[in-house]
């Protein structure tokens, strides 16, 4: 299939639909990437949709895939799973090895995370100029689950703006946030009008559904995660004490975030 190359500048999502432009929906199998693609289905044709998935091995919940590609396969669109040529744990292990100094940490931090660039951000990208190539798109749209409410940083964010790291001569690359609109409520209530059942993890406590142990996680989903995946957060506590860095950007153990968790789990709150 042939599509348009836009110009430089940012023409409207309906130019974008009626230019042939393929829509990428990254789906992490979440709340946010669910209710972005049921309000994709509205508006966007099927024959221009893709999902992929950025598969984070051990470090994911369980069912996050099968979530992603299960409502993409229903919906008759294609699926994609990227993989990443290094794991989360390899990623620390080597930033430890090579540290510049005792205060450099080996883990991401919210301002150098290089576990959304490694292990999403680039597969998925790498999949997806693969995929146009071989279907003759030159115009890309990447959607993303990405909504005002959830930060001051994200609130800022232009819903539809120019991926300037992924055009070049011959293809024409946007970002588009669909649901940059929306609050959690109405997120939820989506999900539930479209006849669907978000993730597991939301009915036993979880707030977000990222990696099961995220570096900008609440305590109350850390500890979430340690319940359902024992021997994962033992793993991620031996490597804390074993560098010497902890893992969470609040600076504080991961045993201690999880204790503080599951106390305000038993009180019925969340933090």
């Amino acid at each position: 299939m042939s599509a348009t190359n836009f110009p430089t500048g940012v023409p409207s999502v309906e130019d974008l639909v009626a230019g042939g432009a393929l829509f990428v929906a990254n789906h992490s199998g979440g709340k946010d990437s669910q209710a972005m693609l049921i309000r994709l289905l509205d508006v966007i044709p099927r024959a221009q949709l893709l999902v992929v998935h950025a598969s984070l091995g051990e470090a994911e919940w369980e069912g996050a895939l099968e979530l992603a590609q299960g409502q993409s396969e229903a919906a008759g669109i294609p699926f994609l799973v990227a993989h990443a040529v290094k794991t989360l744990f390899e990623m620390v292990e080597r930033r430890f090895k090579v540290r510049p100094g005792p205060n450099s940490s080996c883990w991401p931090s919210a301002s150098n995370r290089q576990c959304t660039s490694d292990l999403k951000r680039d597969p998925i990208q790498r999949e997806v100029r693969r995929y146009a190539k071989a279907h003759g798109y030159t115009s890309i749209v990447t959607c993303l689950g990405i909504r005002a409410q959830e930060s001051p940083g994200r609130a800022k964010r232009t819903p539809l703006s120019v991926n300037k790291r992924g055009s070049i001569a011959g293809r024409s690359w946007f970002e588009w946030l669909p649901i940059h609109d929306l609050c959690t409520a109405e997120v939820f209530l989506t999900i539930e009008r479209a006849g669907q059942t978000p993730h597991w993890a939301y009915a036993a406590g979880n707030q977000r559904l990222s990696c099961v142990f995220c570096i900008m996680g609440c305590a109350s989903d850390l500890a979430n995660g340690a319940k359902h995946r024992p021997e994962l957060f033992a793993k991620y506590v031996e490597i804390e004490q074993r560098t010497g860095y902890t893992m969470h950007q609040s600076r504080r153990s991961l045993t201690e975030l999880v204790a503080k968790g599951n106390a305000v789990l038993t009180s019925g709150g969340a933090a």
